[in-house]
């Protein structure tokens, strides 16, 4: 149990049964009637994002998340396998949980894979990774780098927006939260 003082951002509350993640908090205190937390609350599971109000001092109950640094296996149908580099245990994420994540995911990539109660909950991969482009393509004479966007599939099959001088089989960074081409590697 924690109260609303303690609230800080990325800490795990079970509410309702359900587990929600903060991500935003403030605390106000108005000039008149008892100071309160307003919230901005995401379903760990789901991914729905809401706003909650608690009064300030109130209890909320906290749940534990393990995040532990995993290294990514390979996928097994619909679900990723992924071993824990201390134990060497593998655990079976499914895809569903995995999610978006899975475009920039490669083989013997590390991730770090957040569990409460031996539940896989999600995946956090570093903000970008090194991907070769498979196929784009060909630029033509005279693309510069402010041009424009062409779309190039990479190792993973994902297809990124990349500039026009982008050729198949180059190496290039890619930002995992947003898939944002970020330069050559």
């Amino acid at each position: 149990m924690a109260t609303t003082n303690d609230l800080k951002n990325g800490l795990v509350l079970n509410l309702d049964g359900e587990l929600w993640a903060v991500v935003e908090f403030q605390h106000v205190k108005p000039g008149k009637g008892g100071a309160f937390v307003r919230t901005t609350l995401k379903n760990v599971l789901s991914g729905k994002v809401v706003d909650k109000t608690f009064n300030a001092g109130t209890k909320v109950e906290t749940a534990t998340v393990d995040k532990r640094t995993m290294q990514y296996l390979y996928a097994d149908g619909e679900d990723y396998v992924f071993m824990d580099l201390e134990t060497f245990d593998q655990i079976t994420v499914p895809g569903g949980t995995v999610g978006e994540a899975a475009n920039y995911l490669l083989p013997e990539a590390e991730a770090t894979v957040a569990t409460h109660e031996s539940v896989p909950l999600y995946i956090e991969l570093p903000t970008s990774v090194v991907l070769e482009v498979t196929y784009t393509e060909p630029g033509l004479q005279g693309d510069r780098s402010t041009g424009g966007n062409k779309p190039a599939t990479v190792e993973t099959g994902a297809t990124v927006p990349v500039p026009l001088f982008i050729t198949t089989g180059e190496k290039i960074k890619v930002d995992t939260r947003d898939g944002r081409y970020l330069g050559r590697a």
